[in-house]
Formats: structure tokens, sequence, C-alpha cells
């Protein structure tokens, strides 16, 4: 005997997509299910947590979830620059914190949050619309009907693989990660490593939460490298290699995995009675490859729009348009300019980072955080062109601006 359970909107996934679609829709008034696979919201992290001040102020998090940064630094085999700011405009969260705090929003504004709940295949109509998904829980068989469902499962989709509407992600990042207690650290200042020692198709990191509590990780872009990151970050760790031989005696507290599509925004996220957001929906930053704050942005217009669309007995893809539209208008462009600077990055050599770095180190502050947040809007690219009248610089806008 199956557990059956009706919903005006079902979202699969309780990570911050999925806890942001389901608070706007709350919040809108209708019946919303989260439904997460694991024992607790943010039981696995996978992610290092990084994203900007702006972005945590918008969405309310509280202080005690991100520590600030404004200082950040960068190394190659053989160059090292630093960029400083009076005040913070970079942070790295508490994940599971965070995720939790999103998730309670959702439940005080109404929804239900199944955990230990495995979803493995949908429901669909006669005409081959979906209208629910199934699965297993502690007890056995689960079904939940719905009006609208949330594809919120990230890098697996495992709503929209089930339906038949999307393949595996070719292009994608692995990235693998130690949380640790160090001896000494720079609370404030983050490192970004740079070059084949580190990783030879992306970047190793050291990220501060406060406490002398940091992430050391190193990730790599799948299939443009064969490399292991959880094996080179184990080496870069025992040879205690750049700016980690600072950090004193380290021990460790836990391991993060996980993986990121890079394949652009390639995918169609809306269908009859469903929506694709966060990373199911592709939505990452290339170059450094975040994507938390689209995934609460997004999140919430998808969650408005399928209230929206419920609310109004229409829940086709017409109807829930206007989410893709909203996020194609505002990132779409950006996202497609960051492409181009990261084919340029994952082909440079040692001796061209430590040549790039020097263009980085003529950076203010803002300059560098709009460049490295792709935001590649018009504006900002010819105001950087301008103040940096260097070849290399007016070369990246002219990369970026496709000419």
């Amino acid at each position: 005997m199956s557990e059956e359970y009706n919903y005006d909107l079902v979202v699969v996934g309780g990570g911050p997509a999925g806890s942001s679609s389901a608070f706007s829709a709350a919040k809108a008034g209708i019946k919303v299910a989260i439904i997460e696979k694991e024992e607790s919201i943010a039981e696995t992290v996978r992610t290092s947590g990084v994203t900007w001040i702006q972005n945590i102020k918008e969405f309310g998090i509280p202080e005690d979830c991100y520590n600030p940064i404004k200082n950040f630094s960068f190394c190659s085999p053989n160059n090292e620059v630093s960029i400083s700011d009076s005040i913070p405009r970079a942070a790295v969260l508490d994940v599971r914190k965070t995720y939790r705090w999103l998730a309670k929003q959702a439940e005080e504004q109404g929804a239900d949050i199944f955990t230990k709940t495995t979803i493995t295949d949908v429901i669909k109509d006669t005409d081959g619309n979906i209208i629910g998904v199934s699965g297993t829980n502690e007890n056995g068989n689960v079904i939940f009907h719905s009006k609208v469902v949330i594809d919120a499962s990230g890098f697996p989709s495992t709503v929209a693989k089930a339906m038949g509407y999307v393949t595996q992600w070719e292009r994608f990042g692995a990235g693998a990660e130690y949380e640790v207690k160090v001896e000494k650290v720079e609370e404030d200042r983050w490192w970004l490593m740079v070059g084949q020692q580190y990783s030879p198709a992306g970047y190793a990191w050291i990220f501060p939460l406060g406490n002398n509590i940091v992430r050391i990780g190193v990730g790599v872009g799948k299939p443009d490298s064969a490399v292991d990151p959880t094996q080179r970050l184990k080496e870069i760790m025992e040879k205690k290699m750049g700016p980690i031989k600072d950090l004193g005696e380290i021990t460790p507290i836990e391991f993060h995995y996980g993986l990121i599509p890079n394949d652009g925004l390639s995918r169609k996220t809306v269908f009859n009675n469903l929506i694709l957001v966060g990373d199911t929906a592709g939505q990452a930053n290339p170059l450094v490859l975040e994507g938390i704050r689209y995934a609460i942005k997004f999140g919430r217009v998808a969650g408005d729009t399928a209230a929206n669309a419920v609310k109004s007995g229409k829940t086709s893809e017409k109807e829930l348009q206007p989410y893709e539209d909203n996020w194609k208008k505002e990132i779409e462009s950006k996202i497609n300019s960051a492409g181009k600077v990261q084919d340029r990055w994952i082909g440079l050599t040692d001796e061209e980072w430590d040549k790039e770095l020097d263009i980085i180190s003529e950076l203010k502050s803002e300059e560098f955080l709009d460049f490295i947040k792709a935001d590649f809007g018009l504006s900002n690219m010819l105001k950087l062109a301008t103040h940096h009248p260097k070849l290399a610089v007016r070369q990246l806008f002219n990369l970026v601006k496709g000419k």
C-alpha cells in the first residue's frame, strides 16, 4: 500500500533552490511540499559556499550564517597578487546553517518538508504531462500528486531526466574540499590558486569560515582534465603548497565533494506543469562555478510563477514561461560572456597564468568582483576598458563583448 499526498506544488530537492521556491510559493498561499532524500536538510555539504554580501543582504540571510571577506589573494606558480577593500563584498557561507535557515523560512510559510524520501519516477497524464512524482520513504512506496512540480534536485536532475527532457551534463566541475581547523589564518582573506600544479582545468582555494576554520579545496573541469580532485587535494595539502604552508597545523573536520554543471544555460527550463531551477537548470557562474545566489533568487521567482499559475487554474508551459523570461533577461548574456573567459582560462599555461595575475592586480576591488561574479554588463565592461587601457585588458573586453 502506497502513501499518497495531494499538493498544489511539489518541490523535489531541499537545497537553496528548492527551499527558496517553496518559500515564495507557500507565502503566496498555495499548498507546497519539499521532498528531500537525505535524513535532514543539508546533511551532506557539496559546495564551498562562496557568495556575495550584496546578495546575502537581498535575501535576508542572518549574519551568523556567513564569514565576510574583504581581501582577495591569488597565486600562480611564480606570481602572487592581492586586492583589498575597506569593506567586505564577498562571503563564505556556513552552508549547512544557511540551507537549514532557508528551509525553515519555507516551513514557517506553511510548506511541508518530507525528508528521507527518494523520488524515482514521475506520474503523467494521458497527454504525457507531469502530474506528480513517486518514490520511496521509510514506510515503503510514496506518491505525490501535484498541479506543478519544481525540479530542484541539483546536478542529477531527477525529475527532468525521468520525463526524458534532459540527458546528463556533458561539461561540469568536480570539487573536493576539506573543512579543517588551522593554527593561523587571516579570517577576512580568501585565496585562489591557479596553474597546473593546483588544477590543470580549474583552481584550488582557501576559504575562511571564522574561528580558525577554513575550507581547502580543488576544482577540476570535466571532461577538460582527467585529474581526480580528491587525489590532487591530498597532494597539495600533504606538500603544503603555496599559502597552505602558512596555515600551520591542519586538523581535518569534514570532507565535502560535489559536482556542478558547466554547460552554460543550455537547457529549456519550463514545460507543462514543470519548472527547472538552480543546478538542474544549469544556473551557475562558469568563472568560479558558484550558483547559490542564482538558486535562491530564481528559486523565489519559480515559486512565485508556480503559485500564480496554480491560482489561475492554468499550469501549462505558457503560464510558466515568465520564470524563464526572468532568468534569461537577468543572466543569460553574462553567463555566455563568462563562458568565453573560462574557455580562455582553461587553456592557460603556468607562464600565462603568471601574466594573467598581473592584469588582475591592476583592478580595483569592485572591478575585480564584477569580473569574477560574471557581472559583465556593458557599462561595467566599458568602465573596465576605459580605466585600464592596457592591451591585455582591452583584449579581455573584446573577448567578453564577442568582438
